[in-house]
């Protein structure tokens, strides 16, 4: 049944369509959802930041991991408005407090825990055809209209890749190396490995609301190719309450067969200027095994050499243009020749 949701992702069929440039960066941050816009044609996009993250585990006898992650994302627009190439990466570095034995033991650990890349497009934009402004009424601009129940749809397909070297945290676990305390319940048992390659797909909705709200959801399929296959969603609520500013509430669900959690996130982003974003976030999710409380800081930055977009119609006026240009050249180069063969004929 698993499998079944990566194939259906697949079958999602494309438009042709004009993606909704901004003049203001498009983050995806804060949060971890993803939104379904692209950077647009000629963008290059940065997300990158720190956390400092702090992990208990009861199932092993309250043993803790502390630690600082960084990540980052880089997202580029390119051959179409609504087409992007995105990379998502995460490493963490950790000290690992094994409380199972009598003394404490203390390692330390880093690796991958996210190297993502992929593609995104854009299948539908209800956006794509803005009306008018009405300059004598606010409340009309404001208004609720149907249009916003539909929410632009992204879809994005690619592959993760770490290294069996780099990737102490199969399935994300930071206490993969350890064993249950309860009469050792794993012990001679291998560690699960995650594969090298695996594969995700995601479906992304946005929806607009009052100007000022904005509602992003994600439904993936992760880890095809794994022995532990992972179905997650994301639901972002962001309220954007001054124009600088906006806070954001978030909440995550994942579930496989070795894992199963609940996150919630909260966190507030910066605009100092319109291609740099600031943002913090904290959060914590709702078990024990293991329990998780983090706290991210992060800067959005674009590089912008985005060119407007030209409508069919433009483009066949500038040919027009161009051809009448070219005949007016012949037409010139004619009239010469005719002269030269009219002196030339008075000359005999």
């Amino acid at each position: 049944m698993r499998q079944q949701w990566f194939f259906m992702l697949l079958l999602v069929f494309s438009t042709t369509l004009s993606a909704q440039y901004t003049e203001q960066i498009n983050s995806n941050r804060p949060g971890m959802s993803i939104g379904a816009y692209s950077v647009g044609k000629g963008v290059v996009q940065f997300e990158a930041g720190g956390a400092l993250r702090s992990y208990t585990h009861e199932g092993y006898n309250q043993s803790t991991s502390r630690g600082t992650l960084g990540f980052l994302s880089i997202r580029w627009g390119f051959l179409k408005e609504q087409l992007e190439l995105t990379y998502e990466g995460a490493f963490l570095w950790d000290e690992l407090h094994n409380k199972t034995t009598g003394t404490p033991i203390i390692s330390k650990q880093k690796g991958f825990l996210q190297n993502f890349i992929g593609v995104k497009y854009l299948v539908y934009d209800p956006f794509r055809a803005e009306e008018e402004p009405n300059l004598y009424s606010y409340k009309a601009n404001n208004r609720f209209r149907l249009r916003d129940l539909f929410p632009a749809i992204s879809v994005t397909l690619g592959t993760n890749l770490i290294p069996p070297s780099l990737n102490p945290y199969p399935y994300g676990d930071v206490f993969s190396s350890l064993y249950r305390p309860f009469f050792y319940q794993n012990i001679n048992q291998p560690i699960d490995e995650e594969p090298f390659v695996t594969l995700r797909g995601m479906v992304a909705t946005q929806s607009h609301f009052f100007e000022r709200w904005v509602f992003v959801t994600n439904f993936s399929y992760s880890r095809y190719l794994s022995d532990y296959p992972e179905i997650s969603y994301i639901l972002t609520l962001t309220h954007t309450f001054h124009p600088l500013w906006s806070i954001y509430i978030e909440n995550q669900g994942i579930s496989s067969d070795r894992y199963t959690d609940t996150i919630f996130r909260l966190g507030a982003a910066y605009l100092m200027y319109d291609d740099l974003q600031l943002e913090a976030t904290l959060g914590s999710n709702t078990k024990n095994s293991p329990n998780i409380v983090f706290l991210n800081v992060g800067a959005s930055y674009r590089l912008d050499f985005h060119k407007e977009y030209t409508t069919a119609e433009e483009r066949e006026a500038k040919a027009l243009k161009k051809e009448e240009k070219k005949l007016n050249k012949t037409a010139k180069k004619l009239a010469k020749q005719d002269k030269k063969r009219t002196r030339r004929a008075r000359k005999n």
